[in-house]
C-alpha cells in the first residue's frame, strides 16, 4: 500500500478517532504521507452531525479523486455509518468502513481483514457497515498530532451517547455509551504527560463517563467523571486537564467544586444548551428545564468567577415561533456565558424532528442565527474586557505567539516562548477576537481592534 494520510472531520472524538487509525496503520508498516497527494491510501474520517458536514466531505472526495486519481480511498466513519452506498457511490472510493467495524481498517487495507463476516454485519463489495449497537471494542488514541493545535492533545475516553434527543443523529451512527477503562486513562494521560502540559478529555457524551463499566474497570467502585479526574490528578504528573461539553445534568456539585478547587483543571465549563424555551426543550427530547440549567451554569460562575462559560445553542428547531426564540435569546442574555457556538437546524434524515412537518423558515433559521452569534460577541467582549490587568494561566501553541488561557481566551504573546509551555501573562488589551499580553507587566495599552 505504500504511503497513507487520514483526514478527520468534526468533532474532537472524531479527531481521536483519527488519531488511533494512523498510529494502527503505522503499526502495519505503512508510512505517513505529508499531503494527500503524496498518499497511496487516502482515509476520510467523517462527521455527519450536519448536512453542511455532508456537503464538504463531497466535495472533498471529489477534489481527492480529481488531485489524486491514482489513490485508493477509504471513508470511514459517522457518515459512513449512516449511508454507506451513496459513499460508495464515488469515483475513487474503494472502501466505505461504518464506526461499526472502524477498528478493522489496518487488516483490511493490508489485506488481513477476518472472514467471513459475523451475521450481524452487512456486506456488499467493499461495504463494511454493520449494526453499531452491537459494538463494544472502544477505539481510542491521543491526538498528539492535530493541525490545528499540537500543544494540547485531544484524548477521548468516552464514545457513543444513550440519550435520543429528536433531532440528532449521532447514537445512531456512534452507538451506546462506552467508556475507557479507568487504568487505561491513568496509563495514556501518564504517557502523554511526560510531553505535554495540557491534556483535553473528550467524549460524545463526556460526563456519562464510567457510568456503564464493570467494578473491575472502575477500581471496584461506582466511579463518576469525577472520581476519574481526582485519580488522574493523583497519580499523574499532568499539569493541567481541560474538559471538552458536559451535558447540564452531569455538571454535578462534585464535578464543579473538584474544578474550582483544583490549579490543574482549566477553569472552562462547556454545557450543551440547546433552547432557552421549555416547550422546545420538550420537543427536542432534552433531559432538563431552563431552571435547572440556569442554576448550573450560576453555581459553576459563583465557584469559578473567571472561568470561561460556553455552549452550543440551536435555532430553527420545527415549530420554534418568535415567542419560543426571544424566550432563547433573553434566557441567554441573562446568564453569564462568556461564548457560544450557534448552530442552524439541519434535518438529519432518520431522526424525528426530520419528519416534523412545523417546520421553520431557512431565512428565518439565519437570521435567528446572526441574532445570536451577535448577542455572543458582545458577552465574550464584555468578558475580554473584563480580563484586562488581570494575570492568567496561558498554554503557548505551535503557532508562533500563541497562546490560550485557562480560561479560553486567544492570546497574543508579547514575546515568543516555546510551544507547549505553561506560562504567566497579564492581559494588556483586547484584540478582535482575543486579548494581548502586556509587555513588560504594562497594562491599559490601548485596544487593538
Amino acid at each position: 500500500m505504500g504511503k497513507y494520510f487520514v483526514q478527520n472531520f468534526g468533532c474532537r472524538a472524531s479527531q481521536s478517532d483519527g488519531a488511533a487509525l494512523d498510529a494502527m496503520l503505522s503499526a502495519k508498516g505503512l508510512e505517513s504521507a505529508d499531503q494527500r497527494a503524496c498518499a497511496d491510501l487516502v482515509v476520510l474520517n467523517t462527521c455527519t452531525v450536519t448536512s453542511s458536514a455532508d456537503e464538504d466531505l463531497r466535495q472533498t472526495l471529489r477534489r481527492v479523486h480529481r488531485e489524486n486519481p491514482a489513490a485508493r480511498i477509504l471513508v470511514t466513519g459517522c457518515y459512513a455509518q449512516r449511508a454507506p452506498q451513496e459513499l460508495a457511490s464515488f469515483p475513487g472510493v474503494e472502501w466505505v468502513v461504518g464506526n461499526s467495524h472502524k477498528t478493522q481498517i489496518a487488516d483490511l487495507v493490508t489485506l488481513d481483514a477476518p472472514t467471513p463476516l459475523r451475521a450481524t454485519e452487512s456486506y456488499h463489495g467493499n461495504i463494511h457497515v454493520g449494526d453499531i449497537f452491537a459494538q463494544h471494542e472502544f477505539l481510542s488514541a491521543p491526538v498528539h498530532d492535530s493541525a490545528a493545535d499540537r500543544a494540547r492533545p485531544n484524548l477521548k475516553i468516552q464514545d457513543g451517547c444513550n440519550n435520543r434527543c429528536s433531532f440528532c443523529i449521532i447514537p445512531f451512527v456512534r452507538g451506546r455509551s462506552r467508556s475507557a477503562p479507568a487504568e487505561q486513562v491513568v496509563e495514556q494521560v501518564r504517557h502523554l504527560a511526560r510531553r505535554y502540559r495540557e491534556i483535553v478529555l473528550s467524549g460524545i457524551n463526556l460526563g456519562r463517563w464510567g457510568r456503564e463499566l464493570p467494578l473491575q474497570h472502575t477500581g471496584g467502585s461506582h466511579m463518576r467523571l469525577a472520581d476519574l479526574i481526582r485519580l488522574l490528578l493523583a497519580e499523574t504528573g499532568v499539569q493541567r486537564l481541560r474538559l471538552s461539553s458536559v451535558e447540564p445534568m452531569d455538571l454535578s456539585d462534585d464535578l464543579l467544586g473538584l474544578m474550582a478547587a483544583s490549579p490543574r483543571i482549566a477553569k472552562h465549563v462547556h454545557a450543551p444548551l440547546q433552547s432557552g424555551s421549555d416547550r422546545i426543550l420538550r420537543r427536542m427530547h432534552r433531559k432538563y428545564r431552563p431552571r435547572h440549567y440556569a442554576d448550573r451554569i450560576r453555581k459553576a460562575r459563583a465557584l469559578m468567577p473567571d472561568a470561561a462559560i460556553g455552549a452550543d445553542v440551536m435555532v430553527g428547531f420545527p415549530g420554534e415561533t418568535d415567542a419560543d426564540f426571544e424566550e432563547t435569546r433573553r434566557f441567554i442574555d441573562a446568564l453569564p456565558f462568556t461564548y457560544l457556538h450557534v448552530f442552524t437546524y439541519s434535518e438529519r434524515p432518520g431522526t424525528p424532528a426530520a419528519e416534523d412537518r412545523d417546520s421553520v423558515p431557512v431565512c428565518v433559521r439565519r437570521e435567528r442565527n446572526q441574532e445570536l452569534r451577535a448577542l455572543a460577541a458582545d458577552k465574550n467582549r464584555s468578558f475580554r474586557e473584563v480580563m484586562v490587568g488581570r494575570t492568567l494561566s496561558a498554554v503557548t501553541l505551535h503557532e508562533p505567539g500563541r497562546a490560550l488561557t485557562d480560561n479560553y481566551l486567544n492570546v497574543e504573546l508579547a514575546f515568543l516562548r516555546e510551544p507547549n509551555s505553561l506560562v504567566e501573562i497579564k492581559v494588556g488589551a483586547i484584540t478582535r477576537n482575543g486579548v494581548l499580553e502586556a509587555p513588560f507587566g504594562m497594562y491599559n495599552i490601548r485596544r487593538i481592534e
